[in-house]
């Protein structure tokens, strides 16, 4: 028996490979699944079956290219109705693969098709829980998701559900069993995620605030819908993609890797209005790019910030990349829904730097160049680009707060006049909010490198202490 978690640190997701006897499954796949397919072919077994945990909504599953790739069966709990060819099981249905028997537990609350895969060994004992986005380690699924889709799926009916699914079906389960959850810290799917990707059910019970054993219905409803924020624009699109279906990933590739020269690129963005997209490190693109285009990093929470900046899933993108890192770019696009990259620049910046085009900059300063500048001016506009909850932590004196998240609020309060000094908490976020704004024509935003990090280390700006809420009734 193997079971092997695949867990991608930019989405912060878990899928699963598990094998027994020359039979595996494959639990919530990622969009590209040769490696599912090449890991079964080393292991001389055949994936028998797909399970989906639910209908996703931060990433598009590569459940139906695994399917028609493997001849393997597509399963969702009860209440699904994709629009594809898929089983849709009971409630306490049961699939054997190789030596090993999953068992559906139905748990709506994040959505109502939503379910658990309860893992048996030869013996029938349980040994593994795949949770999907019902229990997490250290919190469980936001029910606020699915109404996004369903208007009538309120929150409050979600987190019901959620209430009497965890009760009733998780935690009579036995303390040994081990939880194998779809996401981790960092995902927007919850609130209060750990950083750890496995643990037992019995620690769970202990630890996770969501399964006190004295919490009342509505106790549990109000702390569940505490503290969420909106979830990101793309989520029901990505929900819909997979209900409906999609192109294949060899069709979003081919699409997408059409080299184009700088002749090329030019003409294809005046004439499509496609979006551009810089995906090198921040301080390279702040030396030279290509006029109007946006810089989200490839090395770093990419899809995500992708599905917050971008927010239609169908924009045609023009991709500027370090060569070499265009087919891994459009995959990455692709797993969050962006299929409709149209070409990328052949040689990178620099074939457009010589072909003698025009090229944008944004000016960078250092933490010691911006303690200098306030030194000088008090009224020295700082901007931070972190969460909300980020800066009620901690902040600089005098900073204002205007959340990337929120970048069309937060750019309401930007005077276009004024000089403002961006800064997040190390550089990547700030640069991403500098260039989404130049390309709208805010040309006095300054990028501060290293960020808050750097800025609190330094000791050469005051910092805010934390304040409890409770303390300022």
């Amino acid at each position: 028996m193997k079971i092997e978690q695949i867990y991608t640190g930019c989405l912060a997701q878990g899928a699963y490979y598990i094998e027994s006897k020359g039979e595996a499954v494959v639990i919530d796949p990622l969009r590209e699944v040769a490696p599912y397919i090449e890991k079964a072919k080393k292991d001389g077994a055949r994936i028998k079956y797909v399970f989906e945990t639910h209908f996703h909504a931060d990433f598009v599953s590569g459940h139906i290219d695994l399917a028609k790739a493997t001849g393997a069966t597509i399963v969702y709990g009860p209440t699904a109705a994709p629009a594809f060819e898929a089983h849709t099981a009971k409630d306490g249905e049961k699939f054997k693969v190789g030596e090993l028997t999953f068992e559906v537990l139905h748990t709506p609350g994040h959505t109502m098709e939503s379910s658990c895969f309860l893992l048996k060994d030869a013996n029938g004992k349980a040994i593994g829980l795949f949770s999907g986005d019902t229990l997490f380690i250290g919190d469980v699924g936001r029910p606020d998701l699915a109404q996004k889709v369903k208007a009538e799926l309120t929150e409050d009916k979600l987190a019901a559900h959620l209430y009497d699914s965890l009760r009733n079906k998780i935690m009579p389960l036995a303390d040994d069993i081990i939880v194998y959850p779809a996401h981790g810290a960092g995902s927007a799917c919850g609130k209060n995620m750990s950083k750890e990707t496995t643990d037992t059910l019995g620690h769970q019970k202990q630890t996770n605030y969501a399964l006190r054993p004295d919490m009342t219905k509505e106790e549990f409803i109000k702390e569940v819908l505490t503290g969420l924020v909106p979830p990101p624009a793309y989520f029901p699109l990505n929900v819909l993609m997979n209900i409906k279906g999609y192109d294949s990933i060899d069709k979003v590739l081919e699409r997408g890797q059409h080299k184009l020269s700088p002749n090329a690129f030019e003409a294809a963005a005046n004439e499509t209005g496609a979006l551009i997209l810089d995906t090198r490190e921040a301080q390279l693109f702040a030396k030279g790019f290509v006029p109007n285009s946006i810089n989200i990093g490839i090395d770093g929470s990419f899809a995500p910030w992708v599905g917050t900046m971008i927010p239609d899933v169908k924009q045609q993108i023009l991709i500027v990349t370090d060569p070499g890192r265009e087919e891994e770019v459009i995959i990455r696009l692709a797993r969050v829904g962006y299929d409709y990259c149209i070409g990328y620049l052949d040689g990178g910046i620099e074939a457009w730097k010589k072909e003698g085009k025009e090229t944008d900059t944004i000016k960078s300063i250092s933490i010691d160049e911006l303690a200098e500048i306030v030194k000088k001016n008090k009224d020295a506009h700082i901007l931070d680009v972190r969460k909300k909850s980020e800066y009620d932590s901690e902040h600089v004196v005098n900073a204002e707060n205007a959340p990337l998240d929120f970048i069309n609020d937060s750019m309401a309060q930007i005077n276009r006049k004024e000089t403002y000094y961006v800064h997040c908490a190390g550089g990547y976020r700030s640069m991403i909010f500098v260039s989404t704004l130049r390309a709208r024509g805010f040309d006095n935003l300054v990028d501060v490198k290293g960020g808050f990090k750097e800025m609190k280390e330094s000791k050469k700006f005051k910092i805010t202490d934390y304040v409890c809420p409770s303390t300022l009734l």
